[in-house]
């Protein structure tokens, strides 16, 4: 099973493909992605790595966190799934918990 992980930090010029190569350096990257503005297509200076195993991912938090990536100090760390509340549904009265 795969393991998510953020990561925070990096260049507006980061690539796909460079946050794949620095990431296989720890072990088997299923996906790497930087997350981009839909409207402007420019990078939100964030992405998420998956990687083949928990232990790989583990390694990869250890090995490159606080690291440096294009000149800028990555921070990475198990992603958290999306909190219930944002962006979800709404109640019928604008969302404040009456019905």
């Amino acid at each position: 099973m795969s393991l998510k992980l953020y990561v925070g930090g990096l260049s507006f010029e980061t690539t796909d493909a460079e946050l794949r190569t620095l990431f296989e350096q720890a072990g088997t990257v299923e996906s790497a992605t930087v997350i981009t503005d839909r409207f402007s297509g420019r990078s939100k200076g964030f992405g998420f790595v998956e990687m083949s195993t928990d232990a790989e991912a583990r390694q990869a938090i250890t090995e490159l966190n606080g690291k440096t990536l294009g000149e800028r100090t990555i921070a990475v760390e198990e992603a958290r799934p999306p909190s219930e509340g944002r962006g979800g549904p709404r109640g019928g009265s604008g969302g404040r918990g009456r019905w």
